[in-house]
């Protein structure tokens, strides 16, 4: 994606208005005119003005998004709110060129060049006109985007095993020379076990990116899970803290792999632990779920919406995640713990995407929550329906 700044000729042009006989500027049918999406916004991004465009863009009528607010049609997190407050901080036309649009009103998310500035004679609104590349241009990004995951996970592959073999060599080296070592050598030969059987086991953490098997699925009672990964911290690493039940008796089944959610949620309760830390006296983690019919999620370059009512989240007051951290949470590598290797938080966003699910972070100072959204078991087998 790449931006620029409109040449002053060209926002000369576009600033020209359309005149009446009368020569009274006519803003609205100028605008109503063209064949593209156009927004008009208050200076506190409330919509003020929609085209014939945008409404159709948007599936909604123009009297409704003169209603709205632009945070209010797109999805959280789109960039197209940080275009408009772009424009609006530096008063400049500006263009950008492939932005991914997705509201809850699209079927899937629609890839578009945004053109946005300041209205000439009022300038405390902007205008954005949106242009919808075409079907073929989605595939092929979203396409690029497939290639290139497969090809990051075919190398961690790669690496794994090219590491492993010269690993399981110099392990059986020092292995074969510390018998004949003093005791002040032997202690070399011990650190070089120790340090290779380090480097393996993050290898071998590695290597699950890779793994592209689908996973044996079944039906799940997430609550059984949550009461399993608790008992473990309870009587481990969050014995001292005290733990907040939260459940919905009613939410229905999971379709997943019952080791990997432990997994998941077992990192997840780790992390929150060690949040905490062992100085608060008052540590407190809050194991959640429920219901949320209204959550749904379109698929990449498919009309299909993938329904996630059921919402698990683990809450726990510590001291929060630096705001420099949270864009890059789930990147691997990223670790905020000095023995750590970043790759916890990755692997859990890998699992619960190969549960077709999405997981998301909020965080403040005496309060983070790591959210999960998972799809349900639609049929339950006879074993399960008759418990």
């Amino acid at each position: 994606m790449s931006s620029k700044a409109t040449s002053p000729r060209m926002a000369e042009i576009a600033h020209q208005p359309a005149r009446s006989a009368a020569g009274i500027v006519d803003y609205e049918s100028l605008l109503s005119a063209l064949p593209h999406p156009i927004l008009v916004i208050a200076d506190d991004q409330t919509i003020v003005f929609a085209n014939a465009a945008a409404e159709s863009f948007y599936s909604m009528s123009a009297p409704a998004l003169r209603r709205s607010h632009i945070a209010d049609i797109v999805a959280f997190g789109c960039p197209l709110l940080a275009f408009v407050e772009q424009v609006q901080a530096t008063g400049s036309t500006i263009n950008e060129y492939g932005i991914e649009i997705a509201t809850p009103r699209f079927s899937g998310s629609k890839l578009v060049d945004v053109y946005g500035g300041p209205m000439p004679e009022e300038p405390r609104n902007m205008f954005l006109m949106l242009q919808q590349r075409s079907m073929a241009q989605m595939i092929e990004r979203q396409l690029t985007h497939r290639a290139a995951a497969r090809s990051v996970s075919g190398m961690a592959g790669v690496l794994a095993h090219e590491i492993k073999n010269p690993l399981s060599g110099i392990r059986g080296a020092a292995q074969l020379l510390e018998p004949g070592l003093s005791d002040e050598d032997r202690a070399l030969t011990q650190l070089i076990c120790s340090e290779t059987d380090r480097i393996r086991d993050l290898v071998d953490r590695m290597e699950v990116f890779g793994d592209e098997r689908p996973l044996a699925k079944e039906a799940v009672n997430i609550h059984d899970v949550l009461n399993h990964v608790r008992r473990i911290a309870e009587h481990g690493f969050g014995r001292d803290l005290r733990y907040v039940e939260d459940y919905d008796p009613s939410l229905p089944h999971v379709l997943g792999n019952r080791d990997k959610l432990v997994q998941v949620f077992l990192n997840l309760l780790k992390n929150a632990a060690e949040a905490i830390g062992d100085k608060n006296d008052n540590g407190r983690i809050v194991l959640q779920t429920a219901f949320r019919p209204g959550v749904r999620l379109s698929l990449p370059g498919s009309d299909t919406r993938v329904s996630l009512p059921l919402m698990i989240q683990i809450e726990d007051n510590g001291s929060g995640i630096a705001e420099h951290l949270k864009p890059h949470l789930f990147d691997p590598f990223v670790t905020t713990k000095a023995s750590g290797s970043g790759l916890g938080l990755a692997l859990v966003a890998k699992i619960i995407a190969d549960h077709g699910g999405i997981i998301e972070c909020e965080s403040e100072p005496k309060r983070t929550v790591f959210r999960v959204l998972l799809p349900m078991q639609r049929a339950r087998p006879a074993a399960i329906a008759s418990t």
